[in-house]
């Protein structure tokens, strides 16, 4: 890999040589690193200070051996991890995932991504991540009670509402961060908002549920509106995925004017020419947890196809990937290109690979990097933590209202940064540069520790 820099290039080969066989991981720095080139070159005291040596090794990994008894009285172990990346700007904060391909390079990737995804909401929070490879799948709920508790009584010792803030993500839901947080005041016999995604009778913010979603569809409207001058409006729109992030962008886009014309799990899509009902796929998806095909089943207007990965067949305007990491790929981006599509917004955390996203830059698709398009749940888990300090909550309509400016200042942040550092609309380059700016003057202002 050569960036055209040898600070740049000096740092991506050390972290190869440190970081061997974490290809998440590596990805995640190789696609920040791109986009520093016109930053370190601009700034020199980013090289002086050792920035980047320092951004991109955690400031603490922690793994923990997970045991817990199932319901047949056996002993099943499992591992947890948390990764507490980067509290320059504030204290750590990112979700835990419960999936089985969790492991130390995942864990690494996502947190690394929170870090610059945290620092453009503008609010104070560092970049932190964790989870474990414990499958929720299939697990009775007092399984998962157990499973949760166990794992909270070692993260406990590591967490805190001043220091480490989790919240959910994939496989860990408002069930598992009940559980988490019951274990996690039991322990310290205290209660505080050291956890964000929480139930709306303890502590928890209305919107939270929706707000990656709805940001998501802000973000990308806002793309729309300033690089375009286009709108939602009678755009078709195809969605992966069908977990919280896909279904409320999916609400969300409908409000817009969209039409949503597919959506995905990990077994296969559905496609709906005269638009996705929404209330369907929440009924499969949200109460019975069941899979998308029960859709076709049911709404005769739809149809079903097995394997998920075909959904970027269908002809859209806006695509938005929000399953999970690297499910669009190179041949499928051109394919998107081939059929017209206007522009890509990444609602799941780096969905798109490396070759799709120069792909779409390549063409001149309007394209929203994940740590931007993406940042309206942790945002909104940031406004859950000022609620809980302040004991305090705000309405629905104030949550929103919060929610919808951050995501436009977001847009905002990026779109001027790329034109900043000489690629107007490139907004990987100007999420990356703005997100990593902010960051990196807290760490030289805070000098370092020896």
């Amino acid at each position: 890999m050569n960036f055209q820099n040898d600070y740049l290039n000096r740092v991506y080969e050390e972290v190869c040589r440190r970081n061997a066989g974490e290809p998440e991981f590596l990805q995640a720095v190789r696609e920040v690193l791109e986009s520093l080139k016109p930053v370190v070159e601009k700034d020199p005291s980013i090289e002086k200070n050792g920035v980047l040596e320092r951004i991109v090794e955690p400031e603490r990994f922690i793994q923990f051996r997970v045991s817990w008894v199932d319901d047949k009285g056996q002993v099943q172990v499992n591992r947890g991890y948390r990764v507490q990346f980067n509290s320059a700007i504030g204290p750590y904060k990112g979700g835990l995932r419960f999936h089985p391909s969790v492991n130390a390079s995942v864990i690494k990737f996502l947190g690394f991504e929170q870090v610059f995804k945290n620092s453009l909401t503008g609010l104070p929070m560092g970049g932190g991540k964790g989870g474990s490879d414990f499958d929720p799948k299939g697990k009775s709920d007092m399984e998962i009670m157990r499973f949760c508790q166990s794992f909270m009584t070692e993260l406990a010792k590591h967490i805190g509402a001043d220091t480490d803030v989790p919240a959910g993500d994939i496989g860990v839901g408002a069930r598992e961060i009940g559980y988490l947080f019951g274990q996690y005041k039991r322990l310290r016999n205290e209660f505080t908002g050291v956890l964000t995604g929480k139930g709306l009778t303890y502590g928890g913010s209305l919107v939270r549920k929706e707000a990656t979603g709805y940001g998501l569809l802000y973000f990308t409207s806002e793309m729309l509106k300033n690089m375009k001058q286009e709108s939602l409006q009678g755009k078709r729109v195809v969605i992966s995925g069908s977990g919280n992030v896909a279904i409320y962008a999916a609400q969300k886009a409908q409000e817009l004017g969209a039409t949503v014309v597919a959506m995905s799990d990990s077994n296969g899509y559905i496609i709906d020419e005269a638009g996705i009902q929404l209330a369907v796929v929440q009924q499969i998806k949200e109460v019975e947890r069941a899979r998308i095909k029960e859709y076709a089943q049911r709404v005769p207007s739809a149809q079903y196809v097995e394997g998920c990965r075909g959904i970027w067949s269908v002809k859209c305007d806006v695509a938005l990937p929000c399953a999970t990491q690297n499910e669009l790929n190179g041949q499928e981006a051109q394919q998107l290109v081939d059929n017209g599509v206007m522009a890509v917004a990444e609602g799941a955390n780096m969905p798109c690979t490396p070759e799709a996203v120069e792909i779409f830059l390549k063409n001149g698709i309007f394209f929203g990097p994940a740590k931007a398009a993406n940042a309206g749940g942790v945002a909104t888990s940031g406004l859950e933590m000022s609620q809980n300090s302040m004991r305090y909550s705000w309405t629905a309509q104030e949550v929103d209202e919060k929610l919808k400016g951050i995501m436009v200042n977001i847009f905002h942040s990026a779109y001027n940064a790329s034109k900043e550092y000489g690629a107007p609309g490139n907004l990987v380059l100007g999420a990356n540069a703005a997100g990593f700016a902010k960051v990196a003057q807290s760490m030289i202002a805070q000098g370092v520790a020896y």
